[in-house]
């Protein structure tokens, strides 16, 4: 059974950081090295929105509100996707959520919330 496992949220002030994790424990290494996975975040009364995507042999791709702010990587070896947050704005205030898309079949994580404060 899939799994994914998100941690990482919390409250910080203005100009700080947060890292975020997602982890997939029960994903075998050849699966987790060719899954396209992602970072979304939902604000209060706001649609979900794409922030940054990693996928095999291709650059990241971020959405232009957190370029040169957010870094998205993964370690194959711990299975485990990361979001490494700088800079952040009282904006990023939001509940983020993991994705993963593998040959069309999609999951998302549980969510984390994530609050900046001004």
């Amino acid at each position: 059974q899939l799994r994914l496992v998100e941690s990482g949220g919390g409250s910080v002030q203005a100009g700080g950081s947060l890292r975020l994790s997602c982890a997939f424990p029960t994903t075998i290494l050849s699966t987790f090295t060719s899954m396209d996975m992602a970072w979304y975040r939902q604000a209060p009364g706001k649609d979900r929105e794409m922030v940054a995507l990693i996928s095999s042999g291709r650059d990241p791709n971020y959405a232009d509100s957190v370029k040169g702010r957010f870094t998205i990587s993964k370690d194959n070896r711990k299975r485990t996707m990361y979001l490494q947050m700088d800079s952040l704005k009282p904006e990023d205030t939001a509940v983020y959520y993991c994705y993963r898309n593998y040959h069309g079949q999609t999951n998302w994580g549980q969510g984390t919330q994530v609050t900046v404060s001004s």
